[in-house]
């Protein structure tokens, strides 16, 4: 299975989600219904919990984070948070498309890692001066500076081939190439006064949509661990490390056809992740 060669730091390897708008949130809140006795008990009983729920996100949305807006809504150990938007809204700042400006808290911590294993998992890494831009805004200057050489000779002509890509980056014409990372989570490993090490679980999209492609886009399931340091305005990746899994079950979805994928990745946009 093709994937982002290896250039890591092998040395080390709690839980993130997606924030939701406010009225998606209350709508997934409000998503059961009652036991069915009549049609008007039924719909009483249906406005209610809307209401209810409505506001109960509202509120919480509009404090700006909720508890753990202090930095301290996701402990270590490994326990998961609730699956409700909690914490810090996401960075507003931003450097060559990759959210960045991030606080210095643990939330913080793991909203800079999800965002960077999107931005280092994209399609923009096969292409040497974006992945150059994409190195340098994710990295410490020291470490991107050790690191785009190797880089550079891992992604090479051979290596590029093999995904269906030209010599730089390129897929044939009426083809589509495809990379992208989706956190699922993110765990809190160690945090320290200026360092934190934050693990990532995701999922990834990878392979050349087209009718004559011999790798077709699938998936798979990665941990990506990330040793971060504060710089004083940010934090950014010293080192890093991935492993396979945890993999689920695949489901029975029948896949669906190149063209569809292609339509879909170019429509559906990314988001920036927040703890």
């Amino acid at each position: 299975m093709p994937t982002h060669p290896s250039h890591h730091d092998p040395d080390d390897a709690t839980t993130t989600r997606t924030r939701l708008p406010e009225g998606e949130s209350a709508a997934l809140a409000a998503g059961r219904r009652p036991v069915r006795t009549s049609r008007t008990m039924v719909t009483v009983v249906g406005v209610v919990v809307l209401l209810i729920a409505a506001l109960a996100f509202a509120t919480r949305g509009s404090s700006g984070g909720g508890a753990g807006s202090g930095g301290d809504g996701a402990k270590g150990g490994g326990q998961a948070a609730p699956t409700a938007p909690t914490g810090v809204r996401p960075v507003s700042g931003n450097t060559s498309g990759i959210a960045t400006g991030f606080p210095k808290t643990q939330q913080g911590a793991q909203s800079a890692a999800a965002n960077y294993a999107v931005a280092l998992g994209g399609d923009g890494m096969f292409k040497t001066n974006t992945r150059h831009a994409v190195v340098d805004a994710v990295y410490t200057a020291d470490a991107a500076a050790k690191l785009k050489p190797t880089q550079d000779q891992a992604y090479s002509k051979d290596f590029l081939s093999k995904l269906g890509l030209d010599a730089n980056g390129n897929p044939p014409s009426g083809m589509t190439f495809i990379s992208r990372t989706i956190p699922v989570g993110t765990k809190v490993e160690q945090y320290g006064t200026d360092t934190a090490t934050v693990s990532v679980w995701y999922t990834g999209l990878i392979g050349m949509a087209g009718n004559s492609s011999t790798d077709p886009v699938h998936t798979d399931w990665m941990t990506w661990t990330f040793n971060l340091v504060w710089t004083g305005s940010d934090w950014k990746v010293a080192s890093d490390s991935q492993k396979n899994g945890p993999a689920p079950v695949p489901g029975d979805d029948t896949a669906a056809t190149a063209a569809d994928i292609a339509k879909a990745v170019s429509q559906y946009g990314g988001f920036t992740y927040a703890r």
